[in-house]
């Protein structure tokens, strides 16, 4: 009984945290980058708050990765093609992110992410190459769905949890206090909180010297291949 307890525990907590590697490989940083260089992510738009992320982003010339909902994409394409045009990348966050996402079966997991791609690619003309799964999990189901549709796994090391919280200060000590080179940042581009901390750790960065690059640039990966 104790060995099946720990087993149990054991796959919670590898399929939880996405860095583990226990399912899938995921990229989470690079942890061989010396100089001051370091990726902003942003998850689960694009929604009204996606045109507030851009115009912070332009203001301090960085470039960003949005790990786009499939449902959000139909309901705001015209904010998703302002973020292609600016020189972003996207990627691709499932379709409906539904929080019993990593219940389901490798099928309907590979349908989902073949149905947001299908969306994207609208956009960029070009197969979408990154995958990033809701809420950072991963299952064998979802091993066997990205062995059909051979993306690349993006995670963090850097997590902001704006989701979680609203508050601020809160939000931007735990960033800033995790920021070295070859870090990736995961943040939202949903709710005004979020927009107001971008702000702020935007600054902390220009002060401190780091330079906002692609996750491209980052991990030497493709964001698109053809």
């Amino acid at each position: 009984m104790g060995i099946i307890i720990i087993w149990i525990g054991i796959n919670a907590f590898g399929s939880s945290r996405i860095s583990s590697n226990y399912h899938v490989k995921a990229f989470c940083n690079n942890p061989l980058e010396k100089e001051k260089k370091i990726a902003l992510t942003f998850d689960d738009g694009p929604s009204i708050y996606t045109l507030e992320v851009l115009e912070l982003l332009k203001k301090h010339n960085a470039k960003a990765t949005f790990f786009c909902i499939g449902k959000n994409i139909e309901t705001h394409p015209e904010i998703l093609q302002k973020v292609i045009e600016e020189g972003h990348l996207v990627g691709n966050h499932s379709y409906s992110h539904s929080k019993f996402f990593d219940f389901y079966n490798a099928d309907k997991i590979k349908e989902e992410i073949q149905k947001t791609d299908t969306l994207l690619e609208k956009f960029t003309s070009k197969k979408i190459n990154f995958f990033r799964p809701p809420y950072g999990v991963t299952t064998p189901s979802i091993r066997r769905a990205l062995e059909k549709t051979n993306h690349k796994v993006i995670g963090w090391n850097i997590r902001s949890l704006d989701g979680g919280t609203k508050n601020q200060e809160l939000i931007l000590n735990r960033i800033t206090k995790r920021v070295s080179p070859g870090g990736i940042v995961l943040l939202h581009d949903t709710a005004p909180h979020s927009v107001l901390v971008l702000e702020q750790f935007l600054q902390f960065l220009q002060q401190n010297n780091y330079q906002v690059v692609s996750i491209e640039e980052l991990l030497n990966l493709k964001a698109y291949v053809d």
